[in-house]
């Protein structure tokens, strides 16, 4: 039998992950529900496979750090990044502009209907940066933002 070939960095899709995320499972159920981070990016690398691809899954609480992956993500060259910025998504200019500035496929995702919640949350800087947005499909939306990514970098799925 053949060895797989190791994945290229095209062939990479960085899920990025902001403040609070590491809580999935804990905090709030009623709001986030009861799978965890850990659910998220198995979900994450399932999909991704079916593509041909890998999820490179992140987390971080750190605004900066996010930045930095975002910027790593463009150095290696990866074909697209999915992102829930979490709160960072309705005041972080600095990632939105970091996202703009690496012109890689972006798709936001929120695990809530942030338009259903508190009037803050109704406005993503993210958002402007990317070319879709997911929003109250639970961490279902993870797996709808890879299937749109793939679509639009023009990937179909492997038999």
């Amino acid at each position: 039998m053949a060895k797989a070939t190791p994945k290229t960095p095209a062939e990479t899709i960085y899920v990025l992950n902001g403040p609070n995320l590491n809580l999935l499972g804990t905090r709030e159920p009623e709001t986030y529900g009861h799978a965890t981070l850990a659910d998220v990016e198995k979900l994450c690398a399932e999909t991704s496979a079916r593509f041909g691809l890998k999820a490179d899954c992140r987390q971080s609480n750190h605004e900066g750090e996010l930045i930095d992956f975002i910027h790593e993500a463009r150095a290696r060259k990866a074909a697209g990044i999915v992102i829930n910025a979490g709160g960072y998504s309705h005041t972080s200019i600095a990632l939105h502009d970091a996202l703009v500035a690496v012109k890689i496929p972006a798709v936001e995702v929120h695990i809530s209907n942030i338009h259903a919640r508190e009037s803050f949350r109704h406005h993503s800087f993210t958002a402007k940066a990317a070319f879709a947005t997911l929003s109250g499909f639970g961490i279902d939306g993870y797996r709808l933002a890879i299937n749109g990514l793939a679509a639009r970098i023009g990937v179909g799925a492997k038999a």
